[in-house]
């Protein structure tokens, strides 16, 4: 993907509201798509607004079986595990700007951690979704301000649980399908996800609305004499 590109509509995007991008995507006739499941919600509140590009993997559920070993004798079997198995190579290519968005099958499994979320958002990675648990470390992970988006916590680690299918693919997430390189706007309404090809255009009315909003919240302010804030102006 083009990275210049890829800055060009994050920026297009990034002052707008989940709802604003919803309206922009209903004035281009996609009033059924887009908008991920509702019950996929922030981590934490507030201040938990972003807008990316996505970078998609694909995890399944591991077949197994689990082989019965003695302790000292499992590290062996999860350094095999974490190589050939369940690994992240999609996290060696992400560029400023990406969106991780994980379908991991809606497993309860810590794929994200408050170790390998502060790895990509040194990468670049701006914030990051699954359709399962897929955090946990949670509370470093809030003090750390790695937004994500999920349908739960989760305790578990990896190993016997999940195995890495593909990267960069076509995704479904939240009753979404989600494709590399599509803009991914999040807050605390949720998730919308906008295809690449109708994106300009969505964010111009998106911003039509946003605008229309500002200037009608601004003036009710002022009328009920509260301070201006970065919402009106």
């Amino acid at each position: 993907m083009n990275n210049k590109e890829n800055l060009e509509l994050i920026e297009m995007f990034k002052r707008l509201r989940v709802t604003d991008v919803r309206d922009g995507m209903d004035w281009m006739g996609y009033h059924h798509y887009g908008s991920v499941d509702y019950k996929i919600r922030p981590l934490f509140r507030p201040e938990t607004s972003v807008a990316g590009i996505a970078r998609t993997a694909r995890y399944v559920p591991y077949e197994g079986p689990v082989p019965a070993l003695p302790p000292e004798k499992y590290r062996e079997w999860v350094n095999m595990y974490y190589t050939e198995i369940c690994h992240d190579p999609w996290s060696k290519d992400i560029q400023q700007g990406d969106f991780i968005c994980l379908d991991v099958a809606g497993i309860d499994v810590g794929l994200l951690g408050s170790n390998n979320t502060l790895h990509c958002k040194k990468a670049g990675a701006v914030g990051f979704m699954t359709n399962g648990g897929g955090i946990r470390d949670t509370d470093e992970v809030i003090i750390q301000k790695i937004p994500v988006w999920s349908y739960f916590i989760s305790q578990p680690m990896d190993q016997a649980r999940i195995r890495f299918i593909d990267k960069d693919i076509p995704i479904a997430i939240g009753g979404v399908a989600i494709y590399p390189g599509d803009v991914i706007v999040a807050d605390g309404d949720g998730v919308i996800a906008v295809p690449r090809k109708v994106a300009k255009d969505v964010a111009a009315y998106a911003w039509q609305e946003a605008s229309t909003d500002k200037k009608s919240r601004k003036q009710l302010y002022i009328d009920l004499g509260m301070p201006l804030d970065d919402t009106v102006e």
